[in-house]
């Protein structure tokens, strides 16, 4: 994306509240253990946005869709922007292939297809979702809600956390599959934050009681 109109999509998405519908993240993945953005452009993003965060931790919305398209990273699962481009997770989320390219035919910012496709499945998991786990925080403020929707052979993964009775969605992507083997592993592995989130009072890889609800 063109550093001159994601500059003026996070403007339109701060103008619009947007941001208030995804939670909070460290930019330090923890795959790599290291920042997927050098902190200049995180600084950058969050002025433009309008919101105060405290390196490493911010917008998990600015940083999971805006940042990973200015992430030059490289990971185990291949760019962090190729979520938004290649087409699979829009796919998997019954959109078409260029749903989320930045400069797509769909109506709005990038920020806000993808909270339209996601933001409402993980407030209300679809009856058809192949796994749905809710876990809390020790104090039982926050829940932690993982959902994974699609089929065996095609599926994304959608993460978000609740406080104060409200849903934020956190991040989403794509699976190259989601056989029973991986969905019995995802309920039975140690409860904890994951995929780099964080909450107001807790750090990322924080502990997490035991699961509340699986499907």
């Amino acid at each position: 994306m063109p550093q001159r109109t994601m500059d003026q999509q996070v403007r339109t998405d701060a103008a619009a509240g947007a941001f208030d519908d995804w939670g909070l993240s460290t930019v330090i993945d923890e795959n790599l253990d290291a920042p997927v953005i050098p902190r200049d452009q995180f600084e950058r993003l969050h002025d433009l946005a309008g919101l105060d965060a405290a390196w490493p931790i911010g917008n998990a919305g600015l940083l999971h869709v805006y940042g990973y398209l200015l992430s030059t990273v490289d990971t185990p699962y291949g760019s962090k922007g190729a979520r938004w481009l290649d087409g699979t997770l829009a796919r998997t989320l019954g959109l078409p292939a260029d749903a989320f390219l930045p400069d797509g035919p769909g109506i709005g910012t990038l920020l806000s297809r993808v909270t339209a496709a996601v933001l409402p499945r993980l407030a209300e998991p679809p009856v058809d979702a192949l796994a749905v786990l809710d876990q809390q925080s020790m104090d039982g403020r926050a829940t932690v809600r993982t959902v994974v929707v699609g089929g065996a052979h095609a599926a994304a993964l959608l993460y978000g956390i609740a406080e104060g009775g409200r849903m934020r969605a956190v991040t989403a992507f794509p699976l190259s599959a989601a056989p029973d083997s991986f969905l019995r592993a995802l309920a039975e592995q140690q409860p904890r934050l994951r995929y780099n989130a964080a909450t107001s009072t807790l750090a990322p890889r924080s502990p997490l009681a035991s699961s509340l609800r699986t499907q």
